[in-house]
Parts: C-alpha cells; sequence; structure tokens
C-alpha cells in the first residue's frame, strides 16, 4: 500500500524543490534581485503600426506640409508654416470626442483600397481661410460656426488640392489616390470606423502671419495592411521631408512674389480752390495748379512716395520716365 504523506511533509518537499531549483539556476543564469516590471498589453487595441512606421508617416506628412504650405502661400500671399505637431494611435472614440460641434469635417477615400479617412479644419481655420480667399484679410467674424453651403465650395477648392498634394506625398510608398467625398458638419454623420477600433490621427499647426490654427488628418488603420506592408522595406525609413533641401519659406515668397501685382500711381499736379468756385464749376473751366509745363511728377508705389518722373508718350499710350528717386532728393 501507498504511503500517504502529510500535509506538513508536502510542503518540507515543496519547499526543498524550490531551493535546489534555485541553486542550480544561480550557478548557470543570473537571476534579477527585484521583480520584472509588468507591461499591460490592451488587446482591443493592438499597435497596428509599428514606431519605426510611424516615423516614416511622420516623414511623409512633413513632406504633405511643404507642399500644401506652398500652395497657401501662393494663395494668401502671406508667410505660411505648417509643422506635423504629432502621430498617434488612439481609439475613434476619443477622436471622437475631441471634435467640435458644429465641425468642419471632410471625407475622403483612397481608391482601389478600403481605406478611409476625415479631414479636419478647425472653425477659426476654416473661416480665415475663407476670408482670405475671398479677399478679405482673416481677421473678420462671424456669428455663427455653421459653415453655409458657399463656404463649403470655396473651401471644397482647397480640399481637392489636399488630396492631390497627399497623393503626391504617399507617392514613395505606392500610388494611392485620394478621393474627396463630402462635407460634415457632424462627426456621428462622418464615421469611418467602429467606435472600438483605432485610428491613426496626423495633427498638423499651421501658421498664417502671427496666428495659429489647427488642422487634422484621421485614418482607419483596419485597412492600413496593404500599406503597412509595402512600408516594411527599410529604405522607407531614411525618408526626408522636403523642408531639409534647404526650401524655406522666404525661398517660396521670394519665387512667388514676382506675379503680384503692385498699384502704381502718378501725381500730375495739386490745387486748392474755394468751396464757392466748386459749386460754379462747369465742363470747359480750366483749374490752375503748382506745376509747371515739363516739371516733374512725383510716382507712388502703393502708399508710398519712391520717385520722380516726366510725363511722355509711348506707343500711343501715357507714360512716365523716371528721373531720380524721392531719397535722392533729400
Amino acid at each position: 500500500m501507498a504511503e500517504v504523506l502529510s500535509q506538513n511533509e508536502i510542503d518540507q518537499l515543496l519547499n526543498n524543490m524550490g531551493s535546489s531549483e534555485q541553486g542550480e539556476s544561480k550557478g548557470n543564469i543570473q537571476i534579477p534581485s527585484s521583480n520584472p516590471e509588468v507591461i499591460p498589453f490592451d488587446f482591443r487595441l493592438p499597435n497596428r503600426i509599428s514606431k519605426n512606421q510611424l516615423r516614416t508617416i511622420r516623414n511623409i506628412n512633413e513632406n504633405f506640409s511643404e507642399l500644401f504650405s506652398s500652395y497657401l502661400l501662393l494663395k494668401l500671399q502671406s508667410i505660411i508654416n505648417i509643422n506635423v505637431v504629432s502621430v498617434d494611435q488612439i481609439y475613434y472614440s476619443e477622436y471622437v470626442l475631441s471634435v467640435s460641434n458644429p465641425a468642419c469635417l471632410f471625407t475622403f477615400d483612397v481608391k482601389k483600397t478600403d481605406i478611409k479617412g476625415i479631414l479636419e479644419f478647425s472653425n477659426e481655420f476654416a473661416f480665415t481661410l475663407i476670408d482670405r480667399l475671398l479677399g478679405g484679410n482673416g481677421a473678420g467674424t462671424k456669428s455663427s460656426n455653421i459653415i453655409t453651403t458657399i463656404e463649403q465650395k470655396v473651401l471644397g477648392g482647397v480640399v481637392e488640392k489636399i488630396m492631390l498634394d497627399l497623393r503626391k506625398a504617399w507617392q514613395i510608398v505606392g500610388d494611392f489616390e485620394f478621393v474627396y467625398d463630402k462635407f460634415e458638419p457632424d462627426v456621428d454623420f462622418a464615421q469611418i470606423t467602429s467606435q472600438s477600433e483605432s485610428v491613426l490621427l496626423v495633427t498638423f499647426e499651421i501658421t498664417i502671419g502671427d496666428q495659429s490654427y489647427l488642422m487634422n488628418l484621421c485614418f482607419a488603420t483596419y485597412a492600413f495592411d496593404a500599406i503597412l506592408s509595402q512600408m516594411a522595406n527599410q529604405s522607407l525609413s531614411s525618408i526626408r521631408p522636403v523642408k531639409y533641401n534647404g526650401t524655406t519659406s522666404k525661398n517660396i515668397l521670394g519665387e512667388n512674389i514676382v506675379y503680384t501685382e503692385i498699384k502704381v500711381e502718378v501725381e500730375f499736379a495739386r490745387s486748392t480752390i474755394l468751396f464757392n468756385q466748386l459749386m460754379q464749376l462747369e465742363v470747359g473751366d480750366v483749374i490752375s495748379t503748382n506745376k509747371k509745363l515739363g516739371e516733374e511728377v512725383l510716382i507712388k508705389i502703393g502708399d508710398k512716395k519712391l520717385f520722380y518722373g516726366i510725363p511722355g508718350k509711348l506707343n500711343g499710350h501715357k507714360s512716365v520716365k523716371i528721373t531720380k528717386s524721392v531719397h535722392q532728393e533729400e
């Protein structure tokens, strides 16, 4: 008959086995003095995109920001600077909670893939863009945050250009055609994935003059597998944004300023009359001035007095020949 061990004997046997195994392990493997760090793993939000791939995506979006800043510089005739603030993986539900209501959202697709995305303008950036594109100075205010149909059409042209710039920026990975879908003021109607899925959120800071605005690109990552497989190539990690090639906003402004129209005024003469003389003026009356015949006239560029010149005629048009600058006279 087998001998039955008591509980004390079982405990003593287990303790002896543990001490002997520890002694053998110390002879071969160094046992850490403290407990190893426990890293939590969220099974609902696995990291679909690795850190190296996130770095590559950041460089791609920095290339896009350079392309888009060149477009805004040409359209707004102002110093533009666009920086990539962050590239993160978050829950789609977290992104939805961060969107204002009403919002300025544009949904888009990538052709021949299942990738869907949202382009988000902050309300301040959207209204500043509309004001500047329609001839304003961007300092106007609006009582309502709702974007009208006409304003949607104005912004639609900008969004179409962004889609083209995204396609150019992503060509280093593959030829992906970004297609603008529709405008949505409510994020609940612009749903691109389920609330529990992860999304890739790229945040841009856009500086126009001395004012800063935010713009977001949100991609559903569940369909990113095809792109990620192409990004696995190690050579993609060496991508550098266009700005590292020495191109700056100052260079771009210098190249495009030659196409800016400037108002030129020529002041031929001045005179002073009494109010009763003004009331009696009729067609055919002659007003004498303080200028003598053949005397130099003043030339203004914008609102500044810059040159003196002599009026004349060239190829059947009235013209002025510059004789000296205002600074030379001073």
